[in-house]
């Protein structure tokens, strides 16, 4: 007979513990997407980056040339392809809307938190994975991001993959398979962020690797970079659209690696400058609900692990320090541009909070109750901050979506010391991620609000009624992203070019320099539609011009060359704004 096998009752109390986590775990997961995607089409895209990246997306699968981008018709070389091409491939997939021009950034802040989860596990332990993906995934700046069309939050994703894979072949412990197939996953995300954003996909990998190696005096790390596989991969994956691009289009490689890279950094030419602190507010509220931690992660990190040669730990201090100080010397700054230090950050938090004292982190709960408190008192006050672009409708109509986002973070800080004093670190840690999801979607949705004035949403729906497949369409002195997106056709621009002066000197007969020439070509149609601002509508009109508005708002004045018909049944008239 065989040996009867006696199983302990620890062993089983385990065995269920670990299935309850795991299965929680599961269910997490599952409730964060829900979360995270569900709201994507629910908020009208606002300009600039929203309708802008659209717009582009949207030319691209609507003339099937996904080589070089357009903008409202012409070129535009400011950004390369990838972001564009996602959003191209989501339309074509569900469908022209909100929901797919939004769900490349989104899926990008949700695999950032997923990826950082499996790293931390994979470096240090299973509870430092754990505590990595609520930080993630809660901290404002990624949830923000992640909901709001841009290119940023690609870029973070490509470049948190590279880091990850990175630390994962450093690791001490990392066979020499694992070595060299992570290191190939490092390449080839830093091709991605590459074909996203440009070099600085490959200058801020590369320059954190530099500074580590100085720092820690060692050259070792640069033993396993796969020297000749690597760089071949890279230049396989990036390089052939930039060939491509420079072929058909003479000039391009010095707008865009010169204009666009040099003179953007080293001068104010976009008119983005800051003082050199700027990002120090923006890492201070992105980082909510953690912030209070930073010091803290500071010092574990600068601390040397003993018994390991290399230190991940260390490494992530020197990359989120460099992002830091690299965006805070540029010329141009934007908030979302120190957005790829988060994850990062986050994975230092995992390590960290794996090894904390529970009572000891309500602290840390100071930080999202003063967020909440500070915005549930702003909610009745938005309307001071009227202005002739943003009226005192618009903020007050606001004012809900804000409250509620004070309150959900609020509720969290306060309930999560209360778990925090039993004990209980990770459910902790998790009510706090929930509340600031939670909050900061609240507030997206009130900024919605902001849309009527951000966004040609409502300009399209009056406009496509009343317009032929041949009436052409004019942005007079002005330019809204959004409208060609909800209007799907390109407009004709009038005495405006900002991004649009390299594309204008290569194509100049699609636009229009001056208002008296539009003037002039406007008597002479018989069908038109036209945008612009109040006071370029009242100087046309007192000289005669025969307009006919539809449309009027606090920022512009939509009109058309002849009198509009009546409101047809399921047409949509807004009284509010119609004359």
């Amino acid at each position: 007979m065989p040996p009867a096998v006696a199983c302990s009752p620890r062993n089983d109390a385990r065995a269920r513990d670990g299935r309850r986590r795991a299965w929680a775990a599961w269910v997490g997961w599952l409730a964060l997407a829900v979360a995270w995607f569900a709201p994507l089409g629910h908020r009208a895209l606002v300009n600039p980056d929203e309708g802008r990246y659209a717009t582009i997306a949207l030319e691209m699968l609507r003339d099937g040339d996904w080589i070089t981008p357009h903008l409202n018709g012409f070129l535009y070389f400011e950004k390369p392809p990838f972001g564009y091409w996602m959003s191209a491939a989501a339309m074509s997939l569900f469908g022209v809307g909100e929901f797919a021009a939004r769900l490349w950034p989104a899926a990008s802040g949700f695999a950032s938190a997923a990826i950082v989860a499996f790293t931390a596990r994979r470096l240090w332990s299973e509870p430092a994975g754990s505590f990595a993906a609520p930080v993630a995934a809660g901290s404002v700046w990624i949830v923000a991001n992640a909901h709001f069309l841009s290119l940023d939050m690609g870029l973070a994703f490509f470049l948190t993959l590279a880091l990850c894979a990175f630390l994962l072949a450093q690791r001490d412990e990392a066979a020499p398979l694992d070595q060299r197939r992570w290191m190939l996953v490092a390449w080839v995300a830093m091709a991605g962020a590459t074909l996203t954003k440009g070099l600085v996909g490959l200058l801020i990998p590369g320059a954190a690797l530099v500074l580590y190696c100085l720092w820690m005096r060692t050259a070792q790390p640069l033993r396993r970079l796969q020297w000749v596989a690597g760089p071949a991969i890279f230049l396989a994956l990036a390089a052939p659209w930039f060939v491509v691009v420079s072929l058909r289009n003479p000039g391009f490689a010095d707008f865009f690696f010169v204009h666009e890279h040099f003179h953007r950094y080293l001068t104010d030419q976009a008119h983005r400058a800051g003082p050199a602190w700027y990002f120090v507010p923006m890492l201070l509220l992105g980082f909510l609900p953690w912030s209070t931690m930073l010091p803290s992660l500071a010092r574990f990190a600068a601390v040397r692990e003993p018994g390991r040669a290399f230190q991940p730990q260390r490494f992530l201090l020197v990359y989120a320090a460099f992002v830091f100080v690299f965006f805070s010397a540029s010329r141009s700054k934007l908030p979302s541009y120190i957005l790829p230090m988060f994850p990062a950050l986050a994975l230092l938090a995992g390590a960290w909070l794996a090894k904390a004292d529970p009572r000891r982190l309500r602290v840390h709960v100071a930080a999202p109750a003063v967020a909440g408190v500070a915005l549930m008192a702003l909610a009745p006050l938005l309307a001071r901050f009227a202005t002739r672009d943003t009226p005192v409708e618009v903020l007050e109509a606001m004012a809900p979506g804000v409250a509620a986002g004070g309150a959900l973070m609020l509720g969290a800080a306060t309930l999560a010391q209360r778990v925090f004093g039993q004990g209980r670190a990770l459910a902790g840690v998790v009510v706090l991620a929930a509340g600031t999801v939670l909050g900061t979607l609240a507030v997206l949705d009130g900024h919605d609000e902001h849309a009527s004035i951000k966004s040609s949403r409502d300009v399209a729906a009056v406009l496509r009624p009343r317009l032929s497949a041949d009436t052409p369409v004019f942005s007079v002195a002005m330019y809204d992203q959004t409208l060609p997106f909800y209007l799907d056709r390109s407009v004709t621009l009038v005495a405006w070019t900002d991004e649009f002066a390299f594309g204008q000197r290569r194509d100049p007969g699609r636009w229009i320099p001056t208002v008296d020439e539009f003037a002039v070509r406007w008597r002479a149609l018989d069908d038109g539609a036209a945008m612009m601002k109040s006071d370029v509508w009242s100087s046309l009109s007192a000289s005669g011009l025969p307009m006919h508005v539809v449309y009027r708002d606090a920022r512009r004045v939509v009109v058309l060359r002849r009198a509009p018909d009546p409101c047809k049944p399921g047409a949509p008239c807004f009284p509010s704004h119609a004359l």
